[in-house]
């Protein structure tokens, strides 16, 4: 069976892209999702993709809210994702808090940009109770993908929207959009999932241990945070007189194969690359899902309002495929 992977086409996929490329659809293909996570959900049930690479919030929102197409099989990366918050370039708009009461623009109805507008409301303090226990989520129209939600900012049909920051820097770097703030997300951001049906656990399993192998490859370039070798030990000179010359960070074969490749394939600006090489973590297995990061993201979505208060609390068994990912802290 040649799996058909759906992603969203952004540098984050990269391992994917290369698996991708060495692959040649001998055993999978990519559907590409430029309507972002709410894209690839509404793609399990339309029978376009076998297996999704979408945002975890998302994805156990879904499951969460009765989407039974799907379950967890996998986390693709280890860490936050920084939405960016973005208005139009004549925008009256300068701070978060302003926002609020107002239309934000979304990609899809359940996507990343809707449940991360709830949040923000969450941390921003809107609340609809003098108790603040219902968060006031904010107003939606959706956009379907980027360039439909730059358009809706900049006609006045939405106020802002929020998109992965460096996915959106290009466009405020044209003076097409402007930034106002970011809000991280508090969980590691990119999951993998499979439709209940169509994931075969022989051949799932086989696919998840080879993407395993380029993850780690693409891992071995990323960024160390100050100057560190690619052995992760510091590197520090003095010099003659004891004194320590300014410290310049070694860069790996790796990490130039990393930083040529995303500029090539996305066309980012090199010193963006090398920011975002700095911010981002891959597991050395993506077939291990921490069932704690299930229940925190899952609790999170809760305060939100983006899922219904479930008595006693979620199990977080339901949202995943026992028969091909293999869990961490299930105690």
């Amino acid at each position: 069976m040649v799996l058909r992977i759906g992603y969203i086409r952004e540098h984050f996929a990269s391992p994917l892209l290369q698996f991708a490329a060495d692959d040649g659809g001998k055993t999978f293909t990519l559907v590409e999702c430029p309507g972002g996570t709410g894209q690839v959900i509404s793609a399990f049930k339309a029978n376009e993709i076998d297996i999704g690479v979408a945002l975890t919030d998302a994805l156990l929102a879904g499951i969460a809210n009765g989407n039974q197409d799907y379950k967890m099989i996998g986390q693709y990366v280890a860490t936050p994702l920084n939405w960016a918050v973005t208005v139009g370039k004549d925008s009256k708009y300068t701070k978060l808090e302003e926002l609020r009461g107002t239309v934000m623009g979304i990609s899809r109805i359940g996507s990343g940009s809707q449940t991360m507008a709830a949040v923000m409301a969450m941390q921003q303090g809107w609340y609809s109770d003098v108790e603040k226990k219902h968060v006031e989520i904010p107003k939606v129209q959706v956009n379907n993908n980027i360039d439909g939600l730059i358009r809706s900012v900049n006609d006045g049909s939405t106020s802002a929207f929020m998109w992965e920051w460096f996915t959106t820097k290009p466009f405020v770097d044209q003076g097409l959009a402007r930034f106002i703030g970011s809000v991280p997300t508090l969980w590691p951001c990119f999951a993998l999932a499979g439709h209940v049906e169509r994931t075969p656990p022989v051949e799932v399993r086989e696919f998840l241990s080879s993407l395993s192998v380029y993850v780690r490859r693409f891992a071995a370039g990323l960024q160390q945070s100050g100057p560190f070798n690619v052995g992760g030990s510091a590197t520090m000179s003095t010099t003659t007189t004891g004194e320590e010359p300014p410290s310049v960070p070694m860069v790996s074969d790796e990490e130039k194969a990393n930083v040529k490749y995303i500029m090539e394939t996305f066309g980012y600006e090199e010193g963006d690359v090398r920011e975002w090489l700095g911010t981002v973590g891959y597991p050395d297995d993506v077939a291990v899902l921490d069932l704690q990061v299930v229940v925190k993201t899952l609790d999170i979505m809760t305060q939100a309002g983006v899922v219904k208060p479930k008595e006693g609390g979620y199990d977080p068994m339901m949202f995943l495929n026992g028969e091909v990912a293999r869990f961490a802290n299930s105690d």
